[in-house]
């Protein structure tokens, strides 16, 4: 969000949610740790309060918001439309606001983004390091944005993602890029922003045994929605091969359906 003009990214996103009826899921961030320096100073945009630009990414993802739910956010001609009139933008998607999801690196951002109103999005590394498991950690952040959800008293379910890396061990090839690392992987400690992080663990085994491990998952086990991260330098055919593994040998065991048998929806709050 550091690098986007809110407004404009408002119009672009109703605009696709329109052309693809509805269908459009957007996850936005203040975004993560990058190669420039104050990369985001290059693009017109300034925050004299934060060396790592979130204050203007929060100040301007209001502003998003506020025009995704057309509110009238900018002063019209008075020429055209009269004194104190405001204009919203063009087009309007209804129900768009409802899924906008912001990715949350830490517990208290997962409860400013219910304060907001929006959908969770959790990605495969927390910026806090306690001791506990990743999913542990991730699990607490889950629950702390639901009961602030209650607290702002919003009138809809949301929902929440966790990302997981998941390759399921169907092939040789897949043994070969997947199965032979350690059996031992697990969550790892690391700096990122200046801070001590916690990594989620890769999973990769033959579909029985990923069954039970994504099963025994706290964050898994709470969360509606698993986004997939995937090795797209591999290419698309693989990285297809993958997706097919998971939602043919894994996912019906988890109790995930496709989509066409219907909207997904959020656990009740």
């Amino acid at each position: 969000m550091r690098y986007e003009n809110p407004l404009y990214l408002a119009e672009e996103s109703a605009a696709l949610d329109l052309l693809s009826d509805g269908r459009v899921a957007i996850g936005v961030s203040r975004g993560s740790p990058e190669p420039a320096e104050r990369g985001w100073e290059s693009f017109g945009y300034l925050d004299a309060d934060d060396a790592k630009g979130a204050t203007i990414a929060r100040a301007k993802f209001g502003k998003f918001m506020d025009a995704v739910r057309g509110d009238k956010v900018a002063p019209a001609d008075p020429a055209q439309f009269g004194p104190g009139a405001r204009l919203a933008i063009e087009p309007y998607a209804p129900g768009l606001d409802k899924r906008i999801w912001w990715g949350a690196g830490t517990a208290a951002t997962g409860e400013w983004a219910a304060e907001q109103g929006v959908n969770l999005m959790s990605s495969t590394l927390l910026t806090e390091a306690t001791g506990d498991s990743f999913g542990d950690l991730q699990r607490a952040q889950i629950d702390k944005f639901r009961d602030a959800w209650k607290e702002a008293g919003h009138d809809w379910t949301p929902r929440v993602s966790v990302s997981r890396s998941i390759f399921p061990i169907t092939t040789d090839l897949d043994d070969l890029y997947f199965g032979r690392r350690s059996r031992e992987d697990s969550d790892q400690i690391g700096i990122i922003d200046d801070t001590r992080s916690t990594f989620g663990k890769t999973y990769a085994a033959a579909p029985d045994v990923l069954i039970e491990q994504l099963k025994a998952d706290p964050a898994i086990e709470a969360a509606d929605t698993v986004m997939l991260t995937i090795p797209s330098q591999i290419g698309v055919d693989y990285n297809l091969h993958v997706l097919q593994s998971f939602a043919e040998h894994v996912a019906p065991a988890l109790g995930w359906k496709p989509n066409w048998e219907g909207p997904v929806t959020g656990y009740p709050v």
